[in-house]
């Protein structure tokens, strides 16, 4: 859509049941027309035009509104940290400025897969051991079932074309999210930065306050 011009239209098809709702909600919230839509065997087709156009479905400009949203990662289980990427990648592809503050155990999630060699001391190092390092190691809130719930459903959202935790969280660096990592809390847990993916921000809660004050949402996961 951003290559396109004011009144072109652009035709998408998806298989997602969902998506009819998602794309007029897009549609209002970015302030392009939806046009139209057909069901054609599995498919469902739309037409979008590029820029609101004078009809009954316009939004109504009712002066500016925050675009940004922020959030709170504090939980460290796998079925969470899905949903706070796809929460964000979805405000971002709508538009949204979107700050990630990460604390606690929602540190692991941007921990690297691969030991890193840094001096720790012995309580720093008994939290790395103990632990998950990286996305690939967190567990479930619910049925971890020694770690078998993790596999099954990783193994469903690719049966389902849906993409992994660890591509997500790449989507949203490349789209410029923005990551922060709590400084105490790393301190806390024995975490440096040398051990976080890149495209991690270091920050405290000022920096996460300074954003939530110009957010029009929070959330706290």
């Amino acid at each position: 859509m951003k290559g396109l011009n004011v009144g072109d239209v652009l035709e998408v098809s998806a298989t997602d049941p969902g998506f009819i709702s998602d794309i007029k909600a897009w549609c209002s919230n970015t302030k392009n027309q939806f046009i139209c839509d057909e069901k054609l065997d599995n498919k469902w087709i739309v037409q979008l035009q590029k820029g609101l156009v004078n009809s009954p479905e316009a939004v109504i400009e009712k002066g500016p509104v925050s675009k940004e949203k922020t959030m709170v990662v504090f939980s460290g289980d796998l079925d969470k940290a899905i949903a706070s990427f796809i929460i964000a990648n979805g405000a971002k592809a709508m538009g949204n400025e979107v700050t990630m503050f990460f604390t606690f155990w929602g540190l692991n999630i941007l921990r690297r897969p691969e030991p890193v060699s840094v001096k720790k001391d012995f309580m720093a190092n008994m939290f790395s051991k103990m632990m998950p390092r990286g996305s690939k190691k967190l567990g479930l809130s619910k049925m971890n079932m020694a770690g078998m719930g993790p596999m099954m459903i990783r193994k469903v959202m690719n049966d389902k074309n849906i993409s992994s935790l660890e591509d997500l969280i790449q989507t949203g660096i490349k789209s410029g999210i923005r990551i922060v990592a709590c400084q105490m809390s790393m301190d806390v847990m024995g975490i440096t930065k040398e051990e976080l993916i890149e495209g991690v921000e270091i920050g405290g809660v000022a920096t996460y306050l300074n954003a939530a004050d110009d957010s029009n949402v929070n959330l706290f996961i």
